[in-house]
């Protein structure tokens, strides 16, 4: 495997020792890979089934490649491991590094969604049978891995994605780890439970992070090895221990279950746009909120979170409002 890449370009040595190689490069490989081929039982999209686990296009920890290839960096029960998947004549090719490696390939088929049933949903609304034709190779991932999901999604509680993308790229980055193996370059494993339990306060402001979601994210970090436990949960139960932390409610749980458990049923309420979409997408309606959706989703009980993904993948979105003409514009049309 090493000897595809290209070779290692020299680093560049800033002040204070640290060492940079070019972005999109990878690093030399340490030590040979482990690999798994897994052969999946039916259509399988990589990007539509990993995307999720993606937090903006500058995510440390997941990167796709020209090639195909999808990457990702995790913080596993065995410590930090690199994965790299990619699909070949219909099979899933994978390949880890790190003390990880050999946890991340075992649950690979889970991640690629093989405990999840997609014929389990009947579409009732003839836009969800024609996105769910187009789209074959939906699959719910299962990542088993909770904190992974839990943080970011804290830190995506009542900000614009882009001021959490932020945060989540600069806290892993200065705090995690460089991945293992030959990772495409600045992929980071983020800080173990310990490690962000002792990111100062200072650190938190300077990513935009305020105390509120600071204080979620450390109260977790007391409990982590209790939430983790809850990959062997119901999505539901897992859930309901989730949000015995305070500042977890049912936003933050249901965004955290839906990638660590592949939760089919999850929805997402409290958000600021989902309730709209559906709204509109299955009733013309752009003004729901969330017990409209709830009520809409009914029929789907058991798959509303796909629902709801469906749905999103459509790309039917209530039309933007035009802005208000002023009184002096009405002679310049």
């Amino acid at each position: 495997m090493a000897g595809r890449f290209p070779p290692r370009p020299t680093p560049t040595t800033l002040r204070g020792g640290d060492v940079v190689v070019p972005t999109g490069v990878p690093r030399q490989v340490t030590a040979p890979g482990r690999r798994r081929v897994w052969a999946p039982p039916g259509p399988l999209d990589l990007g539509l089934v990993l995307g999720p686990l993606r937090r903006g296009p500058g995510d440390p920890t997941f990167r796709a490649t020209p090639d195909g290839s999808v990457w990702r960096a995790s913080h596993t029960p065995q410590g930090p491991g690199t994965l790299r998947v990619a699909l070949r004549s219909g099979a899933a090719e994978a390949e880890a590094w790190g003390p990880g490696a050999e946890w991340l390939l075992d649950r690979l088929p889970e991640m690629l969604g093989a405990s999840d049933d997609p014929d389990a949903f009947e579409p009732r609304h003839r836009l969800l049978a024609l996105v769910r034709k187009r789209r074959p190779g939906l699959r719910l991932t299962r990542t088993g891995l909770v904190l992974e999901s839990l943080i970011p999604s804290v830190l995506e509680q009542k900000v614009t994605t882009d001021e959490a993308y932020r945060a989540w790229r600069l806290l892993v980055r200065k705090f995690g780890e460089p991945a293992p193996g030959p990772a495409p370059g600045r992929m980071h494993v983020m800080p173990a439970p310990r490690t962000w339990a002792l990111i100062p306060s200072w650190e938190w402001h300077r990513a935009g992070v305020d105390d509120k979601r600071a204080s979620t994210i450390l109260r977790a970090m007391r409990v982590a090895a209790r939430l983790e436990q809850t990959t062997a949960m119901e999505p539901a139960e897992a859930q309901a221990r989730l949000e015995v932390v305070p500042g977890i409610g049912p936003w933050t749980s249901a965004e955290t279950v839906q990638r660590s458990h592949g939760a089919a049923d999850s929805v997402t309420v409290g958000d600021l746009h989902l309730p709209g979409i559906v709204g509109y997408a299955l009733a013309g309606d752009r003004h729901a909120d969330d017990e409209v959706m709830l009520s809409l989703l009914e029929p789907y009980a058991g798959q509303r979170h796909r629902a709801a993904r469906l749905i999103l993948l459509s790309g039917r979105v209530p039309p933007r409002r035009a802005p208000r003409m002023r009184r002096g514009d009405i002679g310049r049309l």
